[in-house]
């Protein structure tokens, strides 16, 4: 069995052995490491390896009926999200693939049959927690999502992945704020420059100021509630939008009297990076900046933060009103350039500097106005104010900055004053 094993993991044909069908014993958890693929701990625990069989068993009849949907692969806060994920996607076909107890390496002998065989439309990937808790290091956790990674691409090299942080635990769970942080900045080393794998910044959504869950979302400082489900579900939401799984119909919206569009939501007609127009190109050359579905996006940088700036062809001389909406995935940072001054536009409660704004909707829209006069503009978020007095030049164009993490503008509009 261990020479078996060691010439399928040579051949790099390992992927493809396992389930196809409902054989009990092919759906079991190997015996022993001998020649398994990756490095570091299996769980071997008689639960474990009950709940194993179980799940696979269940899943290995369902091959058909869950091709072509986007699998959630991971470990028990995966699973006890539910089959359906709670409804939190609505009309996403989706599949859940987390078992309870599970480490990076047991994913990873069990990727081909529980994912790879759906043919899956994405990937999400909560993964690592139970590996500290056995005593891995943050290195060899990282090793183990390099080959899952890579096993994703040589499957598909289009296919969108969705890579989470590893949730805030507690050193009471041998989960200590430290490891995960370190964790953490190996995954986001790991897929810096890769444009197929988007990095969405969980920890810091639940971390408290010592880098430890929260009791209100984790009450066992390890697994979310419903609270802790839907904050997840929030942080997920606007990329699958951008990935075209949500959010698929166009926003309909038509500007108050006295208001005219500067986004079509259509194209990018009217706006550039300074001595270029993008007119009639539904995203920018560079991909950063994307027209879809009345949405104004600006995507998530493959190198996790860097500054580009769009900005409107013509300028604004006269006093007026700009009204719009934003929606920012966690810790996002962007800003809004009012003729050449930047109004810091991020998700305020984790990215600031507006941090105890009482109507911010995190992960949801939030909606700008600004208006100018004389010089001054005063700036609003859903009616709070952010400056009061920020000064202005004379004239000039509209912007909009990409920094870190996606940010979404949608119902973009201007009044001028006479």
């Amino acid at each position: 069995m261990k020479a078996f094993w060691s010439w399928v993991v040579c051949a790099g044909l390992w992927a493809g052995f396992g389930v196809h069908g409902a054989d009990a014993v092919s759906v079991r958890l190997p015996a022993t490491d001998d020649g398994l693929p990756g490095s570091g701990p299996i769980r071997r625990y008689d639960w474990f390896q009950d709940l194993w069989t179980k799940k696979r068993t269940a899943w290995a009849q369902r091959v058909e009926l869950d091709r072509y949907s986007l699998v959630f692969l991971g470990d028990s806060i995966t699973q006890g999200w539910g089959d359906d994920l709670g409804g939190s996607f609505p009309g996403v076909k989706v599949a859940n693939r987390g078992i309870s107890g599970d480490t990076t390496r047991g994913m990873l002998i069990r990727l081909a049959d529980d994912v790879l065989a759906l043919n899956p439309l994405g990937v999400v990937l909560l993964l690592g927690t139970n590996d500290l808790e056995e005593g891995a290091d943050p290195e060899t956790i990282a090793g183990n999502v390099r080959l899952i990674l890579a096993e994703l691409k040589r499957h598909n090299p289009q296919m969108p992945i969705i890579l989470c942080e590893v949730f805030p635990s507690s050193a009471s769970k041998k989960r200590p704020a430290e490891k995960i942080k370190k964790l953490n900045a190996l995954y986001a080393a790991l897929v810096k420059g890769d444009p197929q794998v988007t990095l969405v910044e969980t920890w810091p959504l639940f971390a408290d100021a010592q880098g430890d869950a929260k009791e209100a979302q984790f009450p066992d400082l390890l697994h979310p509630n419903a609270a802790g489900y839907a904050l997840w579900a929030a942080a997920l939401r606007p990329i699958l939008a951008t990935q075209g799984f949500l959010e698929t119909t166009p926003d309909v919206f038509t500007p108050e009297p006295g208001f005219v569009s500067l986004f079509n939501g259509r194209d990018l007609t009217g706006w550039g990076f300074r001595t270029n127009d993008f007119s009639g190109l539904s995203r920018s050359p560079d991909g950063r900046y994307v027209a879809r579905h009345g949405r104004l996006i600006v995507t998530t940088p493959p190198e996790h933060s860097r500054v580009q700036q769009l900005w409107t062809t013509r300028s604004f001389p006269k006093n007026f009103v700009l009204k719009l909406e934003f929606r920012a995935t966690p810790n996002a940072d962007s800003g809004i350039f009012i003729r050449e001054p930047q109004l810091q536009c991020r998700d305020y409660p984790l990215a600031g500097p507006y941090k105890n704004l009482k109507s911010y909707r995190p992960q949801d829209w939030n909606e700008v106005v600004v208006t100018v006069k004389d010089g001054i503009a005063h700036c609003t978020c859903n009616g709070e104010v952010l400056e009061a007095a920020l000064k202005v030049p004379p004239t000039g164009p509209i912007g909009l900055e990409g920094d870190r993490g996606q940010m979404e503008y949608r119902r973009i509009r201007i009044r001028e004053l006479p």
